[in-house]
């Protein structure tokens, strides 16, 4: 008797496993993130003196959290990405001090098939990929020429603001990913302003994305309500920032485009990009940008170099901004890279900036 109900318990447990190991491998989530630490000595053109600290995110912001797919069957997947960023110098979430949502790196929901993908929530904005493909540093927001000059505003006496507004993420997104054809991606972005009686409120763009063995090629394009979706009055904010210009006026509106691409001659990596953004006020900023990666032992040199000239009735004088950096990246393993860097930094009529930063990132 015994013998026979151990047996059966024995064949319940086996039809158990083979109903639900299945159910189980169709579904996959990941805990996933970066961590990434510098030590620097920090002067930026226009700074008042040099700042040294212990900061995060040197070569990449630092972020973690959940990414899931569930198989469907046909082709069709769930997908879901549940991601925030932080400080690792003082262990706040967040990029910066003020009312970010803790999953402000990401937080969407979608579909991925034959098709392509769809996804709504927050997610990235159409300019985020094409930038970072196109510079030898990546998505690095301290020491990216490309990127600080695009996406990072100076809060001292330059007053600078940066190029590119609408940041680049997009809460309220609904975001369409073609398939890859022979290469070629595309998406297409469109983010609701959720103001009431104001549908004219709204950020739209996309991108191209362009692989064929050592070339990558990337374009933009993006029209944006610069305050979207929150509701800042206007006259108090301008493209970037939060410093009225010279002239008192502000703009509502941008227009952004952006080409870009990257060619790896296997003894060196070329970057380099164009991109323009206008307003509706009289207001223009156009940014080149040149970089390489060069292979050295276990890493690589970095250097780049970007260059913004900012015009019209807005801010009276043309200004531009050079800024240049150099460093070496060195991987001890597929996860862990240590990093140096140097970076130099004018504006015209303000103080020129020099920075230097070791650091130390982990992939997980």
């Amino acid at each position: 008797m015994y013998k026979l109900k151990l047996k059966k318990l024995q064949l319940v447990m086996a039809l158990g496993s083979a109903f639900a190991l299945p159910a189980m491998a169709q579904t996959s989530v990941q805990v996933t993130g970066v961590v990434d630490t510098y030590l620097g000595s920090m002067k930026q053109s226009g700074d008042a003196g040099r700042t040294s600290s212990v900061n995060g995110g040197g070569m990449t912001t630092s972020w973690f959290g959940f990414k899931g797919t569930e198989d469907l069957g046909g082709g069709l997947k769930a997908t879901f990405n549940l991601t925030s960023y932080i400080r690792t110098d003082t262990g706040a979430n967040g990029r910066f001090n003020g009312n970010e949502t803790f999953f402000s790196r990401d937080a969407n929901v979608g579909l991925r098939g034959n098709f392509g993908a769809i996804s709504l929530g927050r997610d990235l904005s159409p300019n985020f990929l094409p930038s970072i493909i196109s510079n030898p540093f990546g998505d690095s927001f301290q020491f990216s020429p490309l990127i600080l000059h695009k996406d990072v505003p100076l809060f001292n006496a330059s007053g600078w603001t940066n190029s590119v507004a609408g940041d680049t993420g997009w809460s309220n997104e609904i975001m369409y990913t073609t398939p890859d054809i022979g290469g070629l991606k595309a998406s297409i972005n469109y983010q609701f302003g959720e103001v009431a009686g104001k549908n004219g409120k709204n950020n739209v763009g996309g991108n191209l994305l362009y692989f064929n063995g050592p070339l990558a090629l990337t374009a933009y394009y993006q029209k944006v309500q610069i305050n979207n979706p929150m509701n800042v009055p206007v006259g108090n904010v301008q493209p970037g920032g939060n410093i009225p210009f010279a002239s008192g006026i502000s703009a509502a509106r941008q227009t952004a485009w952006f080409v870009g691409g990257a060619y790896d001659f296997s003894v060196a990596k070329l970057f380099a990009s164009y991109n323009q953004s206008t307003h509706d006020i009289d207001l223009k900023d156009k940014t080149f940008q040149l970089g390489t990666s060069i292979p050295l032992g276990q890493g690589a040199i970095l250097a780049s170099w970007a260059n913004t000239k900012r015009d019209g009735v807005a801010i009276g004088t043309e200004l531009k901004r050079n800024t240049a950096s150099f460093g070496y990246d060195y991987n001890l393993s597929k996860r862990t890279d240590i990093y140096s860097i140097y970076m130099y930094d004018k504006i015209t009529q303000q103080s020129a900036g020099n920075s230097v930063a070791v650091g130390i990132r982990h992939r997980f």
